[in-house]
Protein backbone atom coordinates (compact mmCIF):
# COMPACT_ATOMS: atom_id res chain seq x y z
CA UNK A 1 0.00 0.00 0.00
CA UNK A 2 2.98 2.44 0.89
CA UNK A 3 4.73 1.82 -2.42
CA UNK A 4 1.69 2.26 -4.83
CA UNK A 5 0.72 5.79 -2.19
CA UNK A 6 3.99 7.04 -2.80
CA UNK A 7 3.74 6.31 -6.28
CA UNK A 8 0.39 8.14 -6.65
CA UNK A 9 2.41 10.92 -4.60
CA UNK A 10 5.19 11.29 -7.49
CA UNK A 11 2.82 11.32 -10.15
CA UNK A 12 0.20 14.30 -8.93
CA UNK A 13 3.49 16.08 -7.94
CA UNK A 14 4.15 15.44 -11.84
CA UNK A 15 0.67 15.89 -13.60
CA UNK A 16 0.36 19.22 -11.38
CA UNK A 17 3.81 20.75 -12.29
CA UNK A 18 3.12 19.86 -15.70
CA UNK A 19 -0.15 21.65 -15.58
CA UNK A 20 1.43 24.74 -14.21
CA UNK A 21 4.05 24.89 -17.12
CA UNK A 22 1.16 25.02 -19.67
CA UNK A 23 -0.44 27.27 -18.04
CA UNK A 24 2.52 29.86 -17.21
CA UNK A 25 3.32 29.53 -20.87
CA UNK A 26 -0.68 30.04 -22.22
CA UNK A 27 -0.39 33.82 -19.69
CA UNK A 28 2.98 34.25 -20.88
CA UNK A 29 0.98 34.46 -24.77
CA UNK A 30 -1.57 36.19 -23.91
CA UNK A 31 0.04 39.44 -22.45
CA UNK A 32 2.37 38.92 -25.82
CA UNK A 33 -0.13 39.05 -27.85
CA UNK A 34 -1.36 42.06 -26.34
CA UNK A 35 1.98 43.55 -26.31
CA UNK A 36 2.75 42.86 -29.71
CA UNK A 37 -0.63 43.16 -31.32
CA UNK A 38 -0.89 39.19 -32.65
CA UNK A 39 -4.57 38.07 -32.94
CA UNK A 40 -3.69 34.74 -34.12
CA UNK A 41 -1.43 33.98 -30.90
CA UNK A 42 -4.64 35.43 -28.96
CA UNK A 43 -7.18 33.42 -31.07
CA UNK A 44 -4.61 30.07 -30.27
CA UNK A 45 -5.33 30.67 -26.45
CA UNK A 46 -8.81 30.93 -27.00
CA UNK A 47 -9.37 27.85 -29.37
CA UNK A 48 -7.16 25.74 -27.12
CA UNK A 49 -8.62 26.45 -23.59
CA UNK A 50 -10.17 23.25 -23.48
CA UNK A 51 -7.14 21.33 -23.00
CA UNK A 52 -6.21 23.74 -19.67
CA UNK A 53 -9.75 21.98 -18.49
CA UNK A 54 -9.51 18.46 -19.40
CA UNK A 55 -6.30 18.30 -17.54
CA UNK A 56 -7.72 20.13 -14.44
CA UNK A 57 -10.21 17.46 -14.35
CA UNK A 58 -8.01 14.30 -14.79
CA UNK A 59 -5.85 15.67 -12.20
CA UNK A 60 -8.96 16.08 -9.77
CA UNK A 61 -10.24 12.63 -10.04
CA UNK A 62 -6.86 11.01 -9.64
CA UNK A 63 -6.39 13.41 -6.41
CA UNK A 64 -10.15 11.96 -5.46
CA UNK A 65 -8.96 8.72 -6.82
CA UNK A 66 -6.42 8.57 -4.14
CA UNK A 67 -8.31 9.89 -1.12
CA UNK A 68 -10.82 7.07 -1.50
CA UNK A 69 -8.38 3.86 -1.89
CA UNK A 70 -4.97 5.15 0.21
CA UNK A 71 -7.22 6.96 2.71
CA UNK A 72 -3.95 9.69 3.65
CA UNK A 73 -2.91 10.72 6.65
CA UNK A 74 -0.79 14.06 7.43
CA UNK A 75 1.45 15.38 4.94
CA UNK A 76 0.37 12.89 2.35
CA UNK A 77 -2.77 14.03 2.95
CA UNK A 78 -1.84 17.94 3.06
CA UNK A 79 -0.23 17.22 -0.58
CA UNK A 80 -3.41 16.14 -1.79
CA UNK A 81 -5.76 18.88 -0.65
CA UNK A 82 -2.80 21.22 -1.58
CA UNK A 83 -2.95 19.93 -5.27
CA UNK A 84 -6.78 19.83 -5.68
CA UNK A 85 -7.03 23.58 -4.49
CA UNK A 86 -3.59 24.61 -6.70
CA UNK A 87 -4.92 22.78 -9.61
CA UNK A 88 -8.08 25.11 -9.24
CA UNK A 89 -5.96 28.30 -9.20
CA UNK A 90 -3.82 27.32 -12.10
CA UNK A 91 -7.40 26.55 -14.40
CA UNK A 92 -8.72 29.92 -13.13
CA UNK A 93 -5.74 31.65 -14.16
CA UNK A 94 -5.69 29.76 -17.83
CA UNK A 95 -9.54 31.49 -17.67
CA UNK A 96 -7.55 34.58 -17.15
CA UNK A 97 -5.28 34.37 -20.45
CA UNK A 98 -8.48 33.48 -22.54
CA UNK A 99 -10.05 36.89 -20.83
CA UNK A 100 -6.91 38.91 -22.11
CA UNK A 101 -6.80 37.59 -25.38
CA UNK A 102 -10.66 38.06 -26.02
CA UNK A 103 -10.21 41.62 -24.58
CA UNK A 104 -7.15 42.23 -27.04
CA UNK A 105 -9.19 40.37 -29.76
CA UNK A 106 -12.09 42.75 -29.02
CA UNK A 107 -9.59 46.25 -29.43
CA UNK A 108 -7.91 44.90 -32.36
CA UNK A 109 -11.20 45.71 -34.97
CA UNK A 110 -11.54 49.21 -33.14
CA UNK A 111 -9.86 51.88 -35.39
CA UNK A 112 -10.12 54.24 -31.86
CA UNK A 113 -7.04 52.13 -30.68
CA UNK A 114 -5.68 53.04 -27.53
CA UNK A 115 -2.49 50.96 -26.08
CA UNK A 116 -0.64 50.59 -22.66
CA UNK A 117 2.22 49.23 -21.74
CA UNK A 118 1.50 46.06 -19.78
CA UNK A 119 4.53 44.33 -20.22
CA UNK A 120 6.27 45.04 -16.54
CA UNK A 121 2.82 44.08 -14.97
CA UNK A 122 2.59 40.58 -17.12
CA UNK A 123 6.15 39.84 -16.23
CA UNK A 124 6.13 40.20 -12.33
CA UNK A 125 2.81 37.77 -12.32
CA UNK A 126 4.63 35.32 -14.85
CA UNK A 127 7.23 35.95 -12.56
CA UNK A 128 5.10 35.07 -9.59
CA UNK A 129 3.80 31.89 -11.03
CA UNK A 130 7.09 30.42 -12.04
CA UNK A 131 8.12 31.54 -8.41
CA UNK A 132 5.15 29.85 -6.64
CA UNK A 133 5.80 26.69 -8.76
CA UNK A 134 9.37 26.22 -7.48
CA UNK A 135 8.36 26.94 -4.31
CA UNK A 136 6.33 23.38 -4.78
CA UNK A 137 9.31 21.32 -5.87
CA UNK A 138 12.00 22.57 -3.64
CA UNK A 139 9.39 22.78 -0.32
CA UNK A 140 10.41 26.24 -0.20
CA UNK A 141 8.17 28.30 2.45
CA UNK A 142 10.36 31.75 2.11
CA UNK A 143 9.90 31.57 -1.62
CA UNK A 144 6.29 31.13 -1.20
CA UNK A 145 5.82 34.16 1.41
CA UNK A 146 7.88 36.55 -0.76
CA UNK A 147 5.42 35.52 -3.85
CA UNK A 148 2.95 36.73 -1.20
CA UNK A 149 4.49 40.19 -1.21
CA UNK A 150 4.88 40.35 -4.70
CA UNK A 151 0.94 40.37 -5.06
CA UNK A 152 0.92 43.89 -3.70
CA UNK A 153 3.37 45.28 -6.33
CA UNK A 154 1.04 43.73 -8.87
CA UNK A 155 -2.24 45.47 -7.22
CA UNK A 156 -0.11 49.07 -7.42
CA UNK A 157 0.17 48.87 -10.95
CA UNK A 158 -3.29 47.92 -11.39
CA UNK A 159 -4.42 51.27 -9.99
CA UNK A 160 -1.53 53.12 -11.54
CA UNK A 161 -3.14 51.85 -15.18
CA UNK A 162 -6.00 52.98 -13.39
CA UNK A 163 -5.22 56.22 -13.14
CA UNK A 164 -3.56 56.73 -16.18
CA UNK A 165 -6.48 55.24 -18.14
CA UNK A 166 -9.27 57.55 -16.30
CA UNK A 167 -6.90 60.74 -17.26
CA UNK A 168 -6.70 59.16 -20.60
CA UNK A 169 -10.85 58.94 -20.78
CA UNK A 170 -11.40 62.97 -19.56
CA UNK A 171 -8.79 63.69 -22.35
CA UNK A 172 -10.20 61.09 -25.33
CA UNK A 173 -13.58 60.91 -24.62
CA UNK A 174 -14.60 59.10 -27.97
CA UNK A 175 -12.76 56.55 -27.00
CA UNK A 176 -14.56 55.63 -23.50
CA UNK A 177 -15.26 52.01 -24.81
CA UNK A 178 -11.86 51.33 -25.82
CA UNK A 179 -10.08 52.68 -22.81
CA UNK A 180 -11.91 50.82 -20.30
CA UNK A 181 -11.33 47.62 -22.48
CA UNK A 182 -8.22 47.97 -22.09
CA UNK A 183 -8.08 48.39 -18.39
CA UNK A 184 -9.98 45.49 -17.82
CA UNK A 185 -6.58 43.55 -19.06
CA UNK A 186 -5.02 45.39 -16.14
CA UNK A 187 -7.87 43.63 -14.12
CA UNK A 188 -7.17 40.22 -15.24
CA UNK A 189 -3.76 40.33 -14.64
CA UNK A 190 -4.40 41.82 -11.37
CA UNK A 191 -6.61 38.92 -10.74
CA UNK A 192 -4.26 36.46 -11.87
CA UNK A 193 -1.69 37.49 -9.00
CA UNK A 194 -4.50 36.66 -6.48
CA UNK A 195 -4.73 33.00 -7.47
CA UNK A 196 -0.70 32.87 -8.19
CA UNK A 197 -0.94 33.85 -4.47
CA UNK A 198 -3.38 31.27 -3.84
CA UNK A 199 -1.00 28.81 -4.60
CA UNK A 200 1.83 30.28 -2.63
CA UNK A 201 -0.60 29.91 0.60
CA UNK A 202 -1.19 26.52 -0.73
CA UNK A 203 2.46 25.77 -0.34
CA UNK A 204 3.10 27.48 3.28
CA UNK A 205 -0.09 25.59 4.11
CA UNK A 206 1.44 22.44 2.74
CA UNK A 207 4.79 23.22 4.50
CA UNK A 208 4.00 24.69 7.83
CA UNK A 209 0.32 22.99 7.92
CA UNK A 210 -0.74 26.39 9.10
CA UNK A 211 -4.00 28.42 6.47
CA UNK A 212 -2.75 31.63 6.49
CA UNK A 213 -5.39 32.97 3.52
CA UNK A 214 -7.14 35.46 6.07
CA UNK A 215 -4.37 36.46 7.47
Amino acid sequence: MTIHLDRAMLRIKREILSLGAMVEDRFKRSVTAVQEEDLEQAQFIIDTDFKVDEREIEIEEECLKMLALYQPVATDLRLIVAVIKINNDLERIADYAVNISKRYKTSSGNPNKFKYDYTAMGDLAAKMLKMSLDALVSMDVDMAYEVRKMDKTVNIMRNDAYGIMKADIQKHPKMVEEIINMYLISRHIERVGDHITNIAEEVIYLIEGEIIRHT
